[in-house]
């Protein structure tokens, strides 16, 4: 673990310019702005329900069927709770993989900030340290490039660390190492190294946690070559993500969302491990196709309460592998309803929506009855006040707006 990788030059500028806006003109005879925010919505349920919705100032959330009767199933997750197994917060669905994999393989160990005694400041790390010792379980000084170096130096001699950057805006002071070390050594080294490693953290707009630490950096990482990225949105996917991802012999970035944290499910007794590049179906249905990942998940199935009730049968598709895409999944369903929403709390340039719209229109453009409409988060700092927070972020009723202009 003394390996500690040098930095080999400036982190590479991630820029990317995709406009959607040539979709307004198909959209002419119907001009509803889908910047209207409606009301706020706190998640805290895995079956598409909220703990508490408060109304924005002016708002008017009522406008949605939040006790709708779907016609179908919403999610896969919907029936759990008549299934044997045990239920856990989605944290600690992430401890118990973690905790399972280093039961498993002596190899894998944890560093970061206050990932030991303190254990963690979402607690995923709660426990460890007594159990596993300082050794395998590593607090580090406030140094995230030294820390994300060391982890790929120590995956390089043989051992599969997991790196948690406390909150993934603070991983940008690791870019050059994420970068020019954990995403090219494979590659540079001629097959030489692997990098089995995993980063990970919480991020996403919380509830009024500042610009700083309210980034989605998803958009950040995507361009770099070697990396794979996926995003857990329920208890019963964080954890076969983490077993997956600390398996796996490339890096994986493992994005987590700090208000899906609290979120419960019931999730299986015995060992599962999911695909690392595999989507999930939410929602079978055959007039639309949204995508979508993380908490928006859970805005997009409020909304589809109020669309099956409007007689729409949309179709919804956790995508969790933010690269590669499943094209697989993705092309069946659009081959079906032959119009796409796609819902993210990425920035609307070069957001994660940006590239799947442009995989989407060069592999199935024919099979597209209308153009695609990206509802993505506004380009500018997450505000603290919260009515302003709420305003950045797409909201329920914006997503029931562009399904009814898709399906004109």
């Amino acid at each position: 673990m003394a390996a500690i990788i040098q930095g080999i030059g400036a982190a590479t500028a991630l820029t990317s310019a995709s406009s959607l806006d040539t979709k307004k003109a198909f959209f002419s005879n119907s001009r509803r702005s889908l910047s209207e925010r409606k009301g706020r919505t706190f998640v805290v349920r895995s079956d598409g329900g909220l703990s508490y919705g408060l109304n924005g100032r002016g708002g008017r959330a009522e406008q949605l069927i939040t006790n709708a009767v779907a016609t179908k199933e919403d999610t896969a997750a919907a029936s759990t709770s008549l299934k044997p197994g045990h239920e856990l917060l989605l944290f600690e669905a992430l401890r118990e993989g973690l905790e399972e994999e280093m039961d498993r393989d002596p190899a894998v160990c944890v560093m970061g900030e206050d990932v030991g005694h303190y254990g963690g400041s979402y607690k995923v790390t709660k426990g460890l340290a007594p159990k596993y010792g300082d050794l395998r379980v590593l607090d580090t000084p406030i140094a995230e490039n030294s820390f994300t170096g060391m982890g790929i130096g120590a995956a390089m001699t043989g051992l599969r660390p997991v790196i948690e950057g406390m909150n993934m805006g603070f991983l940008l002071l690791a870019f050059n190492q994420i970068s020019n070390n954990c995403g090219m050594l494979h590659y540079t080294s001629g097959g030489q190294f692997k990098i089995p490693v995993v980063i990970r953290g919480p991020g996403g707009v919380g509830r009024q946690l500042g610009a700083e630490h309210s980034q989605r950096l998803e958009s950040y990482f995507q361009s770099i070559p070697g990396i794979q990225m996926v995003a857990c949105s329920t208890p019963y996917n964080a954890k076969g993500l983490m077993k997956a991802a600390i398996r796996s012999d490339n890096p994986v970035i493992l994005f987590e969302h700090v208000l899906l944290y609290n979120l419960k499910e019931r999730i299986p007794d015995e060992e599962y491990v999911l695909n690392l590049e595999e989507a999930e179906m939410v929602r079978p249905g055959e007039h639309v196709t949204i995508l979508t990942y993380s908490r928006m998940r859970y805005h997009v199935m409020q909304a589809a309460k109020t669309l099956v009730n409007k007689g729409y049968d949309p179709e919804v598709i956790d995508i969790r592998s933010l690269k590669p895409f499943d094209l697989h999944t993705i092309g069946n369903s659009v081959k079906k309803t032959h119009r796409v929403l796609i819902v993210e709390e990425c920035m609307r340039t070069g957001g994660i929506g940006a590239s799947l719209t442009a995989a989407i229109t060069e592999n199935f453009h024919d099979y597209l009855d209308a153009p695609i409409i990206c509802l993505s988060s506004q380009d500018v700092p997450t505000p603290y006040a919260g009515t302003l927070e709420n305003w950045t972020v797409v909201q329920p009723p914006q997503i029931v707006t562009a399904v009814e202009q898709l399906c004109q």
